[in-house]
């Protein structure tokens, strides 16, 4: 047992800042390192369901240079749908900006098939794309020469400079044992949503087990959860809240994941956080609505406080 509490970030979307000046948005970003939350979470998504997107490396680019006090952490990205060498220069070119910055969270999408076909990509491949995408990522992030040919991707002796330094953390989500095991191959930790706390527990322990199959005994492991939450002092009306979000943008009901995405004050929250760190989780990002960003700011800071003396396991 360590005796550090566990990071505590919140997601922010572009919605609630593109109609503020540039100087009350860098204001507002930067409120969220005073108050002591650990990081700034963002999504990824090209055209999701309706059309809804912004692009993960852009938006974190834009959050890195509006605020310098924390970190920020993507997921889940979605390389399936983007050349590996783009992919590693762009993280290049924004961590020579931000050294440090950036925890990058990755997975193969698919709650929405045609996001992926619309790209030019076979949903029936993401998984082996990802599979051929990952090692040439992290190797031509590491600055070795690439020659590679298969069946996606040929490369013929590339390479990259200047390479992250520090490395960028690559978390791998999704819940399918070819999740865990490629995570174990080819990630320093696992990025979860939608579990209970023992099914987090036990997917961690597959995933170091996967790992130490792989020959990987000396990678400093960290575990993160994506919880989506209404939170606020009205409980039903953060429950109304973050139940239509959710249903606009993935069409399902908030009943069907109720019990994975609370709602309710920050002592309910920091509650039902509280055995996932026990478990293990090193970071949660809190995608939670509610109220105004500052009133979501203030209440996301409350969280952290409330679980500061629990440790990760």
């Amino acid at each position: 047992m360590t005796t550090t509490a566990p990071g505590i970030g919140m997601t922010v979307f572009n919605e609630p800042l593109k109609h503020r000046t540039a100087e009350d948005r860098r204001t507002v970003l930067r409120s969220i390192g005073e108050s002591g939350i650990d990081h700034i979470h963002l999504g990824d998504h090209v055209s999701f369901r309706n059309g809804t997107g912004w692009d993960g490396l852009i938006t974190a680019t834009s959050m890195l240079h509006m605020q310098d006090l924390v970190p920020v952490h993507l997921g889940v990205y979605q390389p399936v749908l983007r050349h590996p060498v783009l992919v590693a220069r762009e993280l290049s070119t924004l961590t020579e900006l931000a050294p440090g910055r950036l925890v990058l969270g990755v997975g193969v999408g698919g709650d929405d098939p045609a996001e992926v076909r619309m790209c030019g990509v076979n949903p029936k491949t993401r998984g082996r794309r990802m599979d051929e995408h990952l090692p040439i990522l992290r190797a031509l992030l590491h600055g070795e020469r690439v020659t590679h040919d298969g069946e996606f991707f040929q490369l013929d002796d590339v390479f990259l400079t200047p390479t992250p330094d520090p490395e960028i953390p690559i978390l791998i989500g999704g819940r399918s044992d070819k999740a865990i095991q490629r995570t174990g191959r080819l990630g320093d930790g696992w990025q979860g949503i939608w579990v209970s706390a023992d099914r987090f527990a036990q997917t961690v322990e597959q995933v170091e087990q996967a790992g130490a199959d792989a020959g990987r005994t000396d990678v400093p492991w960290r575990h993160q959860m994506i919880v989506w939450c209404g939170l606020g002092d009205d409980r039903v009306k953060v429950r109304e809240v973050v139940a239509h979000e959710m249903h606009a943008i993935y069409g399902i009901d908030y009943e069907r994941f109720e019990k994975w995405s609370p709602a309710g004050t920050p002592e309910d929250l920091a509650e039902f956080l509280a055995p996932y760190a026990e478990r293990g989780c090193s970071d949660f990002s809190l995608i939670a609505h509610g109220g105004e960003l500052e009133e979501t700011i203030e209440h996301v800071a409350a969280v952290k406080r409330l679980l500061s003396g629990v440790t990760v396991a």
